[in-house]
């Protein structure tokens, strides 16, 4: 079930009456109805492997309320215990193929690979049961959690697939407060539905089936198609996964929580580091706070800073995935990152005018545009192909060919780039508007969204890219 098809949000209406009057009335049973409810999509979506859920959510929480007893070396090594053990099935899944893989390739062995499939949100929900534990280690996050409260906020649904990941301080304060949910909270919640259902239903499942093709076989299309492609990766993954992220956090504002943003128009930033403070903003300062500052950060000196930063991103890379191609991917933004960083002091001096932000913009877009064919190439061999057939067979008459062929595909790549730079402000005020519009208007938006999805609509919706992670 999708949360961009029909017969989820005909479910997910009903669950909302159930939800409000449990909200009016009792917390506890509120929370059970939602974690029951939570678990049967987690069921759903992965079977029997749901049990690691519950399980890890167990483990987690009592030892580190055990933890939290002690001080000094125990609580260190109790800390150390419980992020290996909310680790260890992420490991597992993710990587127990490439680690038989390499040993085979080692010892020229014959090991059977392992018939395993990443169950869906395990890394989400795994990493916010690692930062509950840290920043209750810290004393950063010092309520008194009870086991029902903690495993509705590791298998909370419109989180627990694929984040944004929500920390401990931002979510139990607010479902300890018994207060009647804002209009604007509410209405911004539709707005935000509105909107991921467009990036993704209408805009990212369209782009997506040429997209593929490409990357499948670079060699049968020309210079041209396969720029195209690339640029509409580039497009299609930032519209799926903020896509997904404004209906997480839309409804999860319907039911009264306000999460933070986790993309703030990341191609319009200056450069790599802000570009990271743009994209997937839950899952960059996760490694900020729990990988690279407990790495010593930037207080040893450029070097020591230069080598943190490459192995946080390296295990950026590394956690979408087991192939050569993430680690790749992770190492080249993290040179990006250190280079910008060493040559900080002389980009100052450059005089901050309109023309310099556009050619800042779009030197960070070409890297991140490159970066993501680093990230989508099965391998070393098809993105080097890629590169050459756009530099070696980039034919002028292919482009009034393409035009003839997909004229629909690129008018809503240009589209989509036009959006793109609408500036941020803009877009808070159209926000605005429509919260404060009449329920009619609010309504004709939504039908005309949902029309649009229909009529885009292709025989197999698409997953969710970050569900792969």
């Amino acid at each position: 079930m999708m949360f961009t098809s029909i017969s989820f949000w005909a479910v997910f209406i009903i669950f909302l009456i159930m939800f409000a009057l449990l909200r009016r009335s009792t917390r506890t049973g509120m929370m059970l109805y939602v974690t029951i409810i939570s678990m049967g999509l987690f069921y759903y979506t992965n079977g029997w492997l749901m049990q690691l859920l519950p399980l890890t959510a167990l483990i987690s929480w009592s030892l580190t309320k055990i933890m939290n007893q002690y001080s000094g070396t125990k609580r260190k090594a109790f800390l150390i215990g419980i992020i290996l053990l909310d680790l260890t099935p992420l490991t597992y899944f993710k990587y127990a193929n490439f680690a038989i893989s390499s040993l085979n390739h080692l010892i020229a062995g014959n090991f059977p690979f392992v018939d395993i499939a990443l169950p869906v949100g395990l890394s989400f929900y795994t990493f916010q049961a690692i930062s509950y534990s840290v920043d209750v280690y810290r004393k950063k996050f010092t309520l008194d959690v009870s086991f029902l409260e903690y495993i509705f906020y590791l298998s909370f649904f419109p989180l627990l697939f694929a984040g944004p990941i929500t920390r401990a301080e931002t979510f139990f304060p607010q479902i300890r407060r018994q207060q009647t949910i804002s209009e604007r909270l509410m209405y911004s919640g539709l707005w935000l539905i509105i909107m991921g259902i467009l990036k993704k239903a209408v805009v990212a499942d369209y782009i997506a089936q040429y997209n593929n093709w490409i990357f499948d076989s670079p060699l049968t299309y020309s210079g041209f198609e396969n720029l195209m492609g690339l640029l509409g990766f580039s497009m299609q993954i930032y519209l799926d996964f903020s896509g997904y992220t404004d209906i997480s956090i839309g409804m999860a504002a319907l039911m009264g929580i306000r999460l933070r943003e986790n993309f703030r128009f990341p191609y319009q930033s200056l450069n790599v580091t802000e570009f990271w403070h743009r994209w997937h903003i839950s899952l960059s300062t996760w490694f900020r706070d729990y990988v690279y500052i407990p790495l010593g950060g930037n207080k040893h000196g450029k070097i020591i800073t230069g080598i943190n930063c490459l192995i946080t991103f390296l295990l950026v890379g590394i956690w979408h995935g087991s192939k050569i191609m993430f680690a790749l991917w992770g190492l080249l933004h993290g040179m990006a990152l250190v280079l910008h960083k060493s040559i900080q002091c002389l980009l100052q001096r450059i005089p901050d005018t309109w023309f310099t932000k556009l050619f800042c913009i779009l030197i960070t877009d070409i890297f991140i545009v490159c970066s993501w064919a680093v990230f989508r190439s099965p391998d070393i061999e098809t993105l080097i192909i890629i590169f050459k057939q756009i530099y070696t067979h980039f034919k002028p008459e292919s482009i009034i060919a393409f035009w003839t062929m997909r004229p629909a595909w690129l008018l809503m790549m240009a589209c989509c780039v036009l959006l793109l730079c609408i500036r941020e402000r803009c877009y808070n005020r159209m926000m605005i508007k429509f919260i404060y519009s009449p329920w009619l208007m609010k309504l004709m938006a939504f039908a005309f969204v949902v029309q649009l999805a229909i009529e885009f609509h292709s025989s197999n919706i698409t997953p969710f890219l970050y569900y792969n992670f």
